[in-house]
């Protein structure tokens, strides 16, 4: 057997909402009904009881000795559809002339008639007719007895319970059909979501949908085609990283494969046509080549990767990270020397990112300075300024600096795949840090790298001074 939560979990969301507000409407009406119907009837029976007596009273004040009972005739009793009676302490009971039925009589009213209560009122059945009986003092010794049939009241009862249980099921139905259409017209913005989903699922395009209103719904299908914006980025992100490296791939790949041809065609001449100088040149060629092209596919790899959870990341001294970057790049520019101040940091972070962030700051300064000129490495509040001797970079190239792949014209002949700086920029965002390029004061490029401290770790008691490397000691570690 199927439960009815499987059940209702299998509706759709309209045939839902139009159940519920049927439901809600339903025991909405079934609780009006109830408390209408019990208030009617408690009415009726207390307005007929009131009646009873005061008709019981008025006639019991009017009978002077039992006999004149019969004086009253029978007709006008049927007429008002009541009988009466007398009865005395012995429980005999008079009728009027012609009845032939007695009221129903018992100990309540024989205590009537006895004089222990003032009054009775009940209901008895006498030859299956339901009666309501009402019993009164006559004079002292005898009580005036009045009965009603009940089935008039029990009638009209029944017609309310048929009006008021027709009245709720017209009422289910018109709620049920109102919370159909309230629900079609207040989710057609989900129904909006959904095809576009199906259609983004099966066309892959992705376009937004019309937004209408300002509420909840409106909200949402503002946030689905925000989603849809931020995938359209990411994919054309996507492939212009596919296509940008799929150029700068070629030129090396290309240049390996003729420099290969020409070594696999001299060894298979019968005399050799390249000297041994020759052959070492284009080895060298080669490897440099193969060096360049594993270079660009592990930048491509950086840059193409997901951020790395945040569980791998550790407290650390931006300076000491800084230190070793610098050191790794002091050795393969023994020609410049780097002037260096670097105060503690307290931060957390990817270690390894930002060492190979600040080494491409430092190797693409490297690379535009001058033989025997001066990298100036500063390192104060959090704040890495370094700047150069070479010629700078021209205010049009400045805001596209940190884009991938981006090389300035003046850079088309210098080694390199435009791809360093971009991976600077984002580890930066890794980092929440921020990274910016500008003309320095005394000629040269400075790059300005910030990243925020960690609140939670105490400051180093280490302090690093300011150290030199010059073209004599670019050897020492």
């Amino acid at each position: 057997m199927t439960a009815p939560a499987t059940v209702f979990g299998r509706l759709s969301m309209r045939s839902r909402v139009a159940l519920l507000a049927a439901a809600a409407v339903g025991l909405g009406i079934a609780i009006a009904s109830i408390a209408a119907y019990f208030t009617v009837s408690r009415q009726l029976y207390a307005s007929r009881d009131a009646n009873l007596t005061v008709r019981a009273n008025a006639v019991a004040s009017l009978f002077r000795n039992p006999d004149q009972i019969q004086g009253i005739p029978f007709d006008a009793l049927r007429a008002v559809d009541v009988t009466l009676g007398l009865v005395n302490a012995n429980g005999v009971v008079s009728m009027a002339e012609g009845q032939r039925i007695p009221p129903p009589v018992g100990s309540p009213e024989v205590d009537v008639a006895r004089g222990l209560s003032p009054e009775s009122i009940r209901t008895a059945t006498s030859q299956g007719t339901e009666y309501r009986v009402v019993a009164v003092q006559a004079r002292l010794g005898w009580a005036l007895v009045l009965a009603q049939p009940t089935k008039d009241a029990e009638q009209l009862l029944d017609r309310l319970g048929v009006v008021l249980f027709l009245v709720g099921g017209l009422g289910m139905v018109a709620a049920a059909t109102a919370g159909l259409a309230i629900a079609r017209a207040g989710l057609r913005p989900v129904s909006d979501l959904t095809a576009a989903a199906e259609r983004v699922a099966t066309t892959d395009r992705l376009e937004p949908i019309e937004v209408h209103g300002h509420d909840e719904l409106a909200r949402l299908a503002t946030s689905f085609n925000s989603m849809l914006a931020a995938l359209a980025a990411s994919r054309q992100r996507q492939q212009q990283l596919i296509a940008d490296a799929g150029h700068e791939l070629r030129t090396p790949l290309t240049s390996l494969r003729t420099n290969l041809d020409l070594l696999a065609q001299d060894d298979a001449s019968q005399g050799r046509r390249l000297g041994t100088a020759e052959r070492r040149e284009l080895l060298a060629d080669v490897r440099a080549q193969v060096e360049e092209l594993t270079g660009l596919v592990q930048d491509v790899i950086e840059l193409a990767r997901d951020e790395p959870p945040q569980a791998h990341w550790e407290p650390l001294d931006f300076a000491e990270v800084c230190e070793r970057a610098i050191d790794r790049v002091r050795r393969r520019s023994a020609e410049l020397t780097f002037d260096v101040k670097l105060e503690p940091w307290p931060a957390r972070g990817d270690a390894t990112a930002l060492e190979r962030a600040v080494t491409n700051v430092l190797d693409n300064a490297a690379k535009w300075s001058p033989p025997g000129g001066v990298i100036t490495v500063r390192l104060e509040d959090g704040e890495l300024r370094v700047s150069d001797q070479g010629p700078g970079i021209s205010e049009a190239d400045l805001p596209y600096v940190f884009d991938r792949f981006y090389r300035a014209s003046s850079a088309r002949q210098l080694p390199g795949s435009g791809l360093g700086l971009a991976i600077v920029r984002q580890v930066a965002d890794r980092h929440q840090a921020t990274v910016s390029a500008r003309q320095a004061d005394g000629g040269g490029t400075l790059v300005v790298f910030r990243l925020p401290a960690d609140p939670d770790l105490p400051p180093s008691s280490r302090v690093l001074g300011t150290f030199s490397a010059s073209s004599q000691d670019a050897g020492q570690s």
